[in-house]
């Protein structure tokens, strides 16, 4: 893509999302965002966010307004924890910052779809002549399985915010379908993966994240990183250790991440299947306990996923080859690359664990072509690079 805007030029930019640097509790659109907004503060844009004061379920920031590594950070009072659906971000303030500063930024960036700020974003950007853009991060089911309050919020306004866009970014083939099956046009549709920043703390030695959890050094651990929610398939994945277990007996299944009301369940069915005592929930952790986790794990494993997870370039990144399924998205890089892709079912996943458990030649390849990946191809430089011609098209569109 030729780039129409004006390198050394600064471009100021607005992102918005419902929750944002230090509520990385709330997964990896947080992530996501953030680095994409320290990438574009190193290459001298002037970047300004706008989010609520949501830290996680239960804290709040103090602070209205903080800088970090160079980001403009605006936090709006949620007012979400008084409705009885906690789960959507309601900040009213939000309302009188648009009306009175849209006008200064030269492109809007919404992150996730469904949420309060589209719908008042999309009416500024509108009234004012301003692009955005919009990066779903997995956010977009397919219409068929929508839930009644997707779909209220998508006959509402969804329509709206998807007719509007200046570009939609998709996180893979996948999602770039299912903007094209919401009415998207294919030309305002781009292939935008997530990146990983090569500065984060990766070990390089084992056996830290096992003695700080009392696990023995001979176990190996299959390890799960993300939230503890009834979509992510994790009820498969412990019906499929359970058959590793009975003939791979040294091995332990980690699940790092919060509990989003589906681990009881999950403690009970460790229990009928009589593998509690092979079952580690960690909840959240720390970014140096999690990549230490990578370092002492043997295979990485998300039965069911939507969009491009972090946590996949994490993995490549440690070396840790990936156990995933054909449920839910596609991404084309992983299978008999840096991992396995099974079908949706306990035994097909269990197949495919012992498989690389025990193959450490194929351990070794899918983690070096992993790591390779990571460095190639999934770096935050390059990815930012093409978002600023992104963003210069659709000002350029503008003009």
């Amino acid at each position: 893509m030729e780039r129409s805007w004006p390198l050394g030029e600064l471009m100021k930019i607005l992102h918005m999302n419902p929750a944002f640097y230090p509520a990385f509790a709330y997964g990896g659109t947080v992530n996501v965002s953030y680095n994409l907004c320290k990438e574009l503060v190193k290459r001298g844009h002037d970047v300004t966010v706008y989010t609520s004061d949501t830290i996680d379920e239960h804290k709040r920031h103090l602070q209205r307004y903080s800088i970090q590594e160079g980001i403009k950070i605006h936090y709006f009072k949620n007012l979400s924890n008084s409705l009885a659906w906690r789960r959507f971000f309601f900040y009213p303030g939000l309302i009188i910052a648009l009306k009175n500063n849209i006008q200064r930024f030269d492109v809007i960036h919404l992150h996730d779809l469904r949420n309060f700020q589209n719908i008042v974003a999309v009416y500024y950007a509108k009234k004012f002549g301003k692009p955005y853009v919009l990066q779903a991060h997995g956010a977009l089911p397919h219409l068929s399985h929508r839930g009644m309050m997707k779909e209220v919020f998508d006959r509402l306004f969804g329509k709206n915010i998807l007719d509007n866009l200046s570009k939609a970014l998709a996180l893979n083939q996948t999602e770039y379908e299912q903007y094209v099956s919401m009415g998207v046009p294919r030309e305002r549709i781009v292939i935008f993966p997530n990146g990983l920043n090569r500065s984060e703390p990766i070990p390089r030695s084992r056996g830290e994240f096992k003695k700080k959890n009392g696990i023995d050094p001979n176990e190996r651990i299959i390890l799960y990183v993300g939230r503890i929610h009834k979509t992510k398939g994790l009820d498969i994945l412990l019906r499929a250790f359970a058959i590793v277990n009975k003939t791979e007996k040294d091995t332990l299944l980690v699940l790092i991440g919060p509990d989003d009301d589906f681990k009881d369940e999950l403690d009970r069915l460790a229990e009928r299947l009589k593998i509690q005592d092979r079952i580690r929930f960690l909840g959240f952790v720390s970014s140096h306990d999690k990549y230490a986790a990578y370092a002492d794990s043997e295979v990485f494993a998300t039965p069911k996923y939507s969009g491009f997870p972090i946590t996949f370039l994490e993995a490549c990144a440690s070396g840790l080859p990936i156990v995933t399924t054909t449920a839910g998205d596609t991404l084309e890089w992983i299978h008999d690359n840096v991992g396995l892709v099974a079908e949706n079912d306990e035994e097909q996943i269990a197949a495919s664990l012992i498989r690389i458990l025990s193959d450490p030649s194929l351990r070794k390849r899918y983690g070096e072509r992993g790591k390779a990946l990571v460095a190639d191809e999934f770096n935050w430089d390059s990815i930012v690079e093409r978002l600023e011609d992104i963003y210069s098209d659709v000002i350029s569109e503008v003009k």
